[in-house]
């Protein structure tokens, strides 16, 4: 029954008949509404871009598998909404361009009255290493935090709620959501495992709710961790570990100063049931790797497979599924090959487990919980999304590219990406090579006569001068300048001049050969390279061009004699080295025009 329930809603869900749903387990009912609380964003912490140092490399879009770096133009910025939080894009910014912004002026402010209890989680002994935690402890009590917490009372209330839901043999499927950046990406990007997610809540939410029945229901809570969104509506105040340091400096304590023992009683340290994480141990034990029951799975990729087996109805079990391997894996803590000295440091730091319970018998708290599905936004069109990736190009094979340079799996997912506003071409490398292929094939042709650029022509002719020298073979070089070409400009107009100028490109396109280049000069002013061809065979070709010239005009109305082309030929001998053949080509042209035009010299 509570398996129909779920589905019905992820169907009206997903058929747009509904706008949001909160799904309770039927066998938890839940208890009267919380009263409003205002709300802040910041109780988590944010992912925020450091501008001035950006240089817009896109490293962080390449990594984040939210897709929450919207990129416009040269700007780079993180959607707060849709960030969950992992931390990935913070150690790939080669350039440190990404700040982790928590609550810290609320935290210190709450530390200084004296009322507020701290939730250190137990990361916090590798990150403050070689300074004890005894050492630590004691500076948040000099601080002014009224006890110090270590997320161990959450890891136990969830973990006895695991064990009440592992004795039921009925659930088929069920999806660990102990971890916060797993549940977002579940609710956000695969709402068909909402329906699998452990009714359970996260160890920092429970804890939280540990401490109010504890302390008071208005007892102020200041977070320090790394699951940087762990019970966001149940603390006050969320901090990283580098910013409880800065806390402690403005507060005017140094760790390295305080004593290695504990000045005060410490506040429950010792496990009984729990794993960090709030993992029963006996279920852990219980169950060997190959368990059909117990499947263990690292890594957000296989969310994938898991939606998959949910929509076909596969029975999987236990998931225990995490991005990363644990907190201390997390990408805040440290590179990840320093994983494994985080753990014996955090072991080491450890009380040993004790052999009963260390929560109070009767504490009656429900840390079940219920998941709302989240919905994006409407996708954008079809047509819309292909006409992306035609204007992206696709490969010969006439597919999309799909090659993930860009940050999204698929050609589609980065025109979705683009259409709302979060991505941009530039992150695209299929259209960017044809952008710089494009920007060539300009940079190389003329485009009003279709031939060669000036820098074509100097890069070809210094490649005919080496060949010449080392095979011996000749090569001319022909100036072409249309005649009194400024009057006919001025007197018909520069549309007309224009037509002339695209009528002369065509003439000398095919009056030479497809090993020989033709390219304009500037203005009025043309030059062919004729290889392999003495000077003799140049002022050949040059006549023939002059005679076609000459019958250019009369083709496009003008009157006959109205365009005309005088025409200089120099021969390159490799012989005489050092010789500059556009100079001489130039010279012979000055010696055509002296003669009144129409000429060949």
């Amino acid at each position: 029954m509570l398996m129909f329930q779920y589905l019905e809603e992820l169907h009206a869900l997903l058929t747009g008949s509904c706008s949001r749903f909160i799904l309770v387990p039927l066998s938890s009912p839940r208890g009267p509404a919380p009263r409003p609380r205002l709300s802040r964003r910041n109780r988590s912490v944010l992912f925020e871009i450091n501008a001035p140092k950006c240089v817009g490399c896109l490293a962080c879009v390449r990594v984040c598998p939210a897709e929450a770096v919207a990129v416009d133009g040269a700007a780079v910025s993180i959607v707060d909404e849709v960030c969950i939080r992992c931390g990935l894009c913070v150690p790939a910014c080669p350039h440190g361009a990404i700040d982790t912004v928590g609550d810290l002026a609320a935290a210190t402010a709450l530390a200084a009255r004296g009322t507020a209890v701290l939730i250190l989680t137990v990361e916090a002994a590798a990150h403050f290493y070689p300074h004890a935690p005894e050492q630590v402890i004691n500076a948040c009590y000099q601080a002014g935090f009224r006890a110090v917490h270590h997320g161990v009372l959450g890891d136990e209330l969830v973990a006895e709620e695991y064990v009440k839901l592992w004795a039921d043999p009925e659930w088929g499927t069920l999806v660990r959501s102990t971890c916060p950046v797993i549940v977002e990406t579940i609710r956000h990007e695969y709402p068909e495992l909402v329906p699998y997610l452990a009714p359970v809540k996260t160890p920092i939410a429970a804890e939280a709710q540990y401490l109010k029945q504890m302390y008071g229901p208005d007892v102020p809570l200041v977070y320090a961790g790394v699951c940087l969104t762990d019970g966001v509506e149940d603390v006050d105040a969320a901090i990283t570990f580098e910013e409880l340091e800065r806390l402690l400096l403005a507060r005017d304590v140094t760790v390295s100063e305080q004593p290695a023992f504990f000045e005060r009683i410490p506040e429950e340290r010792r496990r009984h049931l729990s794993t960090a994480g709030g993992m029963p141990l006996p279920v852990l034990q219980e169950e060997h790797q190959a368990s059909r029951r117990f499947r263990k799975l690292r890594g957000m990729g296989g969310l994938g497979a898991l939606a998959r087996a949910a929509v076909e109805e596969v029975d999987l079990g236990f998931v225990d599924i995490l991005p990363c391997e644990g907190c201390l894996d997390h990408p805040l803590l440290g590179p990840p090959e320093e994983l494994y000295w985080r753990r014996q440091v955090v072991v080491e730091s450890e009380p040993k487990r004790s052999a009963l319970p260390v929560l109070e018998p009767d504490h009656g708290l429900d840390v079940s919980r219920g998941f709302a599905f989240v919905r994006n936004g409407k996708r954008p069109p079809a047509d819309a999304v292909e006409q992306v990736i035609e204007t992206i190009g696709r490969t010969p094979a006439g597919t999309p590219w799909d090659c993930g340079a860009c940050g999204y799996g698929t050609c589609a997912a980065f025109a979705a990406a683009l259409l709302n506003g979060r991505a941009t071409y530039r992150q695209c490398a299929p259209y960017q090579e044809r952008r710089l292929a494009a920007a060539e094939r300009e940079a190389a042709v003329d485009a009003l006569t279709g031939l060669a650029t000036y820098r074509v022509l100097q890069e070809r002719l210094a490649q005919e001068i080496a060949r010449s020298e080392r095979s011996g073979d000749p090569f001319a070089v022909m100036f072409v300048d249309l005649d009194h070409f400024k009057r006919l400009n001025d007197g018909y107009g520069h549309a007309r001049g224009n037509q002339v100028l695209q009528a002369v490109g065509r003439e000398l396109h095919e009056a030479v050969r497809s090993t020989d280049i033709a390219a304009r000069f500037g203005g009025d002013e043309f030059v062919v390279i004729l290889v392999r061809t003495n000077a003799a065979g140049g002022l050949r070709v040059a006549e023939a061009v002059r005679r076609a010239v000459e019958g250019v005009g009369p083709n496009l109305g003008f009157a006959p004699g109205e365009v005309t082309a005088s025409l200089g030929v120099a021969g390159y001998e490799p012989a005489r080295k050092g010789q500059d053949i556009l100079d001489a080509a130039d010279r012979a042209l000055y010696r055509a025009k002296a003669g009144g035009g129409n000429a060949v010299a």
